[in-house]
């Protein structure tokens, strides 16, 4: 049985290239050299019109991440470690969803941090709006944001991490940010059904901090952070939109409170981490 097929706003994306490792699985017309892997196509919903994402077999290691972000970029491709070893299996058994999910560019990230504050904050704490960046606006600097991800992703898949059996995957999508929008992820479904409005969220993420996706499991999203808050007032400002944005890192979190949170996973921070019930 096949899914309904991309929505509208779909088209704004690029070309899927993971067809082509159908029959080149090294990957070698697009200019890779993958290890054995697999293509991912399960959905909630049956089979997806094109695989979702690619996954190793085995695991990856230290300097995976850096090599195919740099091998993929060209093909669309951008990677992202993956956790196949936790309670809910691989991605094979997330329910992605991606015929309910829109496209990141079709949403504004203060709308939707506001529109979140309003739901969940005191009703007698206004949205005090988008924190202001601490990332450069020149390329360089934008361009060093790759750094530290991959520092985090060698992190992640070296033996004894906090991920049970992490894997490199691939994703096609247009930058790091839209990699759950891509496949459809549903991690956060209780909270939000459309992925592609956290996303938007990310992008603004991305260019005000330069986060990178590093890694994801079935109800978890792990960035890294180029450009942290360095001063209380930044932190704070920063942990108001974590609270938007993801509201059980505080509520179920041990730092429950704004200035407690800021100051403990955010100040000169260069991991972010969400999770939703």
């Amino acid at each position: 049985m096949s899914v309904a097929g991309p929505k509208v706003t779909d088209m704004a994306t690029l070309p899927n290239p993971l067809p082509l490792l159908a029959t080149d699985p090294a990957g070698r017309a697009l200019g890779l050299a993958l290890p054995a892997g697999r293509l991912v196509d399960a959905t909630d919903g049956g089979p997806w019109h094109e695989p979702l994402l690619w996954h190793a077999d085995a695991p990856s290691a230290p300097g995976d991440w850096a090599a195919q972000q740099d091998a993929g970029r060209p093909a669309g491709l951008v990677p992202v470690v993956i956790e196949v070893g936790g309670g809910q299996g691989g991605p094979e058994d997330w329910e992605l969803m991606p015929a309910d999910t829109t496209y990141p560019g079709d949403h504004d990230a203060e709308e939707v941090l506001a529109g979140f504050w309003e739901e969940y904050a005191a009703e007698d704490e206004p949205w005090p709006g988008l924190a202001p960046a601490t990332l450069g606006t020149d390329g360089d600097t934008k361009a060093d944001a790759d750094a530290p991800a991959a520092r985090l992703a060698d992190s992640l898949l070296a033996p004894g991490s906090a991920f049970k059996e992490p894997r490199l995957a691939l994703v096609p999508a247009r930058r790091s940010a839209d990699i759950p929008a891509a496949i459809g992820w549903s991690g956060p479904v209780n909270y939000e059904s459309d992925t592609a409005r956290l996303c938007a969220v990310l992008r603004s993420w991305e260019d005000r901090f330069g986060i990178r996706v590093l890694a994801l499991t079935f109800n978890q999203l792990v960035l890294s952070v180029a450009a942290p808050p360095t001063t209380a007032a930044q932190a704070e400002a920063v942990a108001a939109e974590h609270f938007a944005f993801c509201p059980d890192n505080l509520t179920q979190g041990t730092h429950n409170t704004l200035s407690a949170y800021a100051e403990h996973e955010l100040l000169n921070k260069q991991t972010w981490s969400f999770w939703w019930d």
